[in-house]
């Protein structure tokens, strides 16, 4: 096992790197990227990862792509980078086309560290990410409304560190931080633009490959 305290510090060194402004002047191909797995429970177990790429404004699909590969660090909350990172980097690797932005499964800045896996891989590539979690890891917000587009901020100690938004009347929100090289204003717009349904498209479309695949 790895010692923890180690990675808790290479993931505040991680934190320390992260930008929250936008790194860019244009934004029309938006990707996602998913990981599912063989058995969660087991380690080492193999596992997929998938990047989707949509176009704004209408959202068509311009690229996927499915790599597969081992995983073998366990799963335990707030290190999930190292779980999924090394498999995501093979897949950035291997992409012929990249996004502009980048949406991770997972969290960005809404971390106890301030480093989650959509920063991390974020600060690994130098790309714009953004991260996109179905569950609240981190911080605390008040109740926001029932509407598409309603939101409310995510904070810690005073500080905002994401927003809880609402991408589909009277559906549960997702939870959305800033990973890299872009604004939290910036970041709430394009998961809006992106969401015909509760998740993201480039996201939702990345997990439905995946269960395909995982499936054979």
């Amino acid at each position: 096992m790895e010692d923890l305290e180690r990675l808790k510090e290479i993931q505040k060194e991680c934190a320390k790197r992260v930008i929250q402004r936008d790194g860019f002047q244009r934004v029309e191909l938006i990707g996602g990227i998913d990981l599912t797995f063989e058995k969660m429970e087991e380690n080492p177990t193999k596992a997929w990862a998938c990047l989707v790429i949509v176009r704004l404004p209408d959202l068509r699909l311009v690229y996927q792509k499915t790599i597969e590969g081992i995983v073998d660090f366990p799963y335990i909350p707030t290190f999930l980078a190292f779980r999924e990172l090394p498999l995501m980097l093979k897949l950035y690797q291997e992409a012929e086309i990249k996004p502009h932005v980048f949406f991770i499964d997972g969290q960005g800045v809404a971390h106890p560290r301030g480093c989650g896996i959509a920063s991390h891989f974020g600060v690994e590539t130098n790309s714009p990410t953004v991260g996109v979690a179905k569950r609240k890891l981190f911080g605390y917000y008040k109740d926001l409304g029932e509407k598409r587009g309603s939101f409310s901020y995510l904070t810690y100690k005073g500080n905002i560190v994401g927003a809880v938004v609402r991408t589909k009347d009277k559906v549960e929100p997702v939870y959305v931080s800033v990973g890299h090289l872009i604004s939290l204003k910036t970041s709430i717009e394009l998961v809006l633009k992106t969401s015909l349904y509760r998740i993201p498209e480039p996201i939702r479309l990345a997990h439905n490959l995946l269960q395909r695949v995982r499936k054979g």
